[in-house]
């Protein structure tokens, strides 16, 4: 078994690739995805959250939800909206995001090589979140939301990955937030035998972002037969960007309260780990070990001691635990940050102006700016079989839903 192969994705006609195209099924939230909807009969978003069609508070997790979006994607099939591809191919898959420019090869990579750990995790995931993705795929029938991985660069793929890229798209088109979904087919027998012995020839994948969908993915081929066999299920949708093109922005904290401590108390309890300087100005750090903090209508630049900074411990060492272990749990009482209330997270894409925003309107007492988490760490921390606190990564742009999907034969 490969650990990629080409397939026959499930993708829309041209004509109505823009009709079709949605965001990612968890950056939604139902009533998001319900607007957004509104007078689009062909968007995704009724395949991926089909409560949208179903009566306000239904249950999302409802079996009913389900058979919604097993139907509605078979609409969409019966009236040739969407359409498979004759042969197995690879697809090359480019997203602009402003100046940012990452080009990805769309194939389904190998549920066993998912199993041994050769294809890297780096974070816990959620039971009822892997139930969800389960009983979707398994009523689907197919993978539709790819999951996000990342290789270190390789020169071959490359070579063939622009060549390709010079060729006529299926798709060019600029979703409803500016972002640039550009598609192309891959279906030259040389170039798709080329990149299977390549990626072959690769030590490891990385996941990046999509741990339930891979979960879920494994969970679906042990139940319909084993990782082991040569078939659909055995192998699970994905997109694979090299490393030297990935974009991961900061993920920000906000708080609730002090811990019941006077700002003077706070500050002086954060001064036993950090060096604080004053900033006339929004504070977006620069460098490892350089925090903002947002208190009382002031930012402060936050700089953690050395002697604060494990050596040889490629979990500790990240940016989110100096945080998380000599501020947000010893001041601020905040142990489990997956599930305290008190703290809430902010993806870097909204900006500074959005920390600002929580505190000042009183939801908030504090925001703590991070500089981002570097790819070579998560490396690190899924070669050393670790995991990544809660919330460390947001991977820009965001990969669309119903471009190509998996079908599960």
């Amino acid at each position: 078994m490969s650990l990629i192969r080409p397939f026959r994705g499930l993708r829309p006609k041209p004509e109505n690739a823009k009709d079709v195209i949605a965001p990612p099924y968890d950056v939604l939230n139902t009533e998001e995805a319900r607007e957004r909807a509104m007078g689009r009969p062909y968007s995704f978003l009724h395949i991926s959250k089909p409560e949208i069609d179903l009566p306000e508070g239904t249950d999302p997790y409802d079996a009913s939800v389900y058979a919604t979006g097993a139907s509605n994607l078979q609409k969409l099939v019966t009236e040739a909206i969407l359409i498979r591809d004759d042969k197995p191919l690879y697809y090359a898959y480019r997203l602009i995001m402003g100046e940012h420019v990452q080009i990805g090869l769309v194939a389904v990579a190998s549920v066993k090589d998912y199993d041994s750990n050769r294809i890297r995790k780096h974070e816990f995931t959620r039971p009822d979140k892997e139930d969800d993705r389960v009983r979707q795929v398994d009523a689907l029938n197919a993978q539709t939301g790819p999951v996000f991985l990342t290789y270190r660069h390789n020169d071959t793929v490359d070579a063939i990955i622009n060549k390709t890229t010079k060729t006529q798209p299926v798709y060019d088109l600029t979703a409803d937030d500016g972002v640039q979904h550009t598609l192309w087919l891959i279906d030259n027998d040389a170039d798709i035998e080329t990149l299977t012995t390549t990626f072959d020839a690769m030590s490891c994948l990385y996941i990046a972002d999509g741990h339930h969908r891979s979960a879920a993915a494994s969970r679906v081929a042990a139940m319909r037969g084993s990782a082991e066999d040569d078939a659909s299920y055995s192998y699970f949708l994905t997109v694979i960007f090299p490393d030297n093109q990935m974009k991961i922005l900061d993920y920000n904290r906000v708080i609730k309260d002090l811990n019941g401590l006077s700002k003077q108390e706070f500050l002086q309890k954060v001064a036993e780990k950090f060096e604080i300087t004053e900033s006339h100005q929004q504070l977006k750090p620069v460098k490892a070990g350089e925090f903002g903090m947002y208190l009382d209508h002031q930012w402060y630049r936050l700089t953690i001691n050395d002697d604060c900074i494990p050596k040889d411990d490629p979990v500790g060492r990240l940016d989110v635990s100096l945080l998380q272990n000599n501020l947000i749990d010893p001041i601020l009482n905040i142990s489990d940050p997956r599930r305290d209330k008190r703290i809430d997270f902010v993806g870097g894409i909204r900006g500074l102006d959005e920390l600002e925003k929580r505190v000042n309107s009183g939801e908030m007492a504090v925001a703590l700016a991070l500089y981002p988490t570097q790819l070579d760490e998560l490396m690190s921390v899924a070669d050393a079989e670790e995991v990544m606190p809660p919330k460390s990564t947001w991977f820009e742009p965001k990969l669309a839903d119903g471009l190509v999907s998996h079908v599960l034969d």
